[in-house]
């Protein structure tokens, strides 16, 4: 109900706080949906933002029992809802700060303010953890206990290192069978990249692709065949989205309306059925491990450096600007204590 008052306060030009006076002037989260947008930020960024921003309304709502415009609050009220979300909701310390950045975004992209931080509204100390690694045995006992698109996905994560939004954004035409490699657009950072593809899933993909082109045909036939073109290439080259090349490798089983643009198409596969498939495999195989897929990409780096090839061959292979980033994997490699052999066991 309260998300509904604020999203009707939002909306109405006539109360003061929440209009300039001009009818035609759009409304608040409008105005951050079209900034997030001239920006190209993803779709995923924008529900986050958005989500934030009406959540640090709503808290101001409850502390004062009114709703109050941003314009009104300064850097002592998006202190107080920090920590509020530290102190009583206890977030991770990544959530803290995505909540700053949706609010640093606002006031500097919306309303055109500078925010000066105070001492106490400072970064959340990101705690420094070792990623989860499964060994090659663990590995084969979990992809073992998956079945059908899903064990072809979790095995291109393991055997490509890709990201598991990677691996569902992947289109028909970046898959090399040829020359054995993957090309991953608009991957992390937006920065392309060139991974490997591996023989072992080469049958199993190609029968997937066969898959996937009768079910465009079955789209075309019945008027659809559409799929999301990243920036202008729709309005450039009006074709595009229905041509093979640009279908997703892992289509979604029903068509759906595109939250953005409101036509509807097929996206590609929902990427929490694969979670539930990797972390039911888990328990299945007797891992105590926290697992997910992004343990594979994990798993994929760590074999890499002790089948002995060099680090700034897996960083390129995993995508990282930083070869510190891809270091983390050679102190996963150590035995414990750094390779020190515990006089216990001399």
């Amino acid at each position: 109900m309260e998300t509904f008052l604020l999203l009707s306060a939002l909306r109405d030009p006539s109360p003061p706080p929440y209009s300039t006076g001009d009818p035609s002037s759009p409304k608040l989260l409008d105005q951050v949906r079209h900034a997030i947008r001239r920006k190209h930020y993803s779709l995923r960024t924008e529900q986050a933002y958005l989500a934030w921003i009406k959540r640090f309304l709503l808290f101001h709502k409850a502390r004062t029992g009114r709703f109050r415009h941003p314009g009104e609050m300064d850097a002592p009220d998006i202190e107080a809802f920090l920590t509020h979300l530290a102190v009583d909701k206890n977030v991770a310390a990544s959530t803290q700060n995505q909540a700053l950045c949706a609010l640093l975004f606002l006031y500097r992209h919306v309303l055109h303010r500078e925010i000066t931080l105070t001492g106490n509204t400072l970064w959340a100390k990101k705690p420094r953890r070792l990623p989860t690694v499964l060994t090659r045995q663990e590995t084969r006992h979990l992809l073992d206990r998956m079945t059908g698109l899903h064990q072809l996905m979790a095995r291109l994560l393991y055997g490509a290192g890709l990201r598991l939004t990677e691996c569902l954004r992947l289109r028909v035409k970046d898959v090399d069978f040829n020359r054995r490699l993957i090309l991953v657009r608009d991957g992390k950072g937006e920065k392309d990249r060139i991974t490997l593809l591996p023989d072992a899933v080469i049958p199993s993909l190609r029968d997937q692709l066969a898959r996937a082109a009768h079910l465009h045909q079955d789209d075309l036939a019945q008027g659809y065949g559409h799929v999301y073109l990243p920036d202008a290439l729709a309005r450039k080259y009006p074709n595009a989205s229905r041509e093979w090349g640009w279908q997703y490798v892992f289509p979604a089983r029903r068509l759906s309306v595109d939250p953005r643009s409101g036509h509807r198409r097929r996206h590609h596969a929902d990427p929490g059925s694969l979670q539930k498939a990797v972390r039911r495999a888990a328990r299945q195989a007797g891992i105590a491990k926290p697992v997910g897929p992004h343990t594979l990409r994990h798993s994929f780096a760590t074999h890499l450096l002790e089948a002995g090839y060099d680090i700034r061959t897996v960083q390129e292979l995993l995508g990282h600007k930083d070869v510190r980033t891809t270091m983390i994997y050679t102190h996963v490699l150590n035995r414990g204590g750094l390779a020190v052999r515990s006089p216990l066991d001399e």
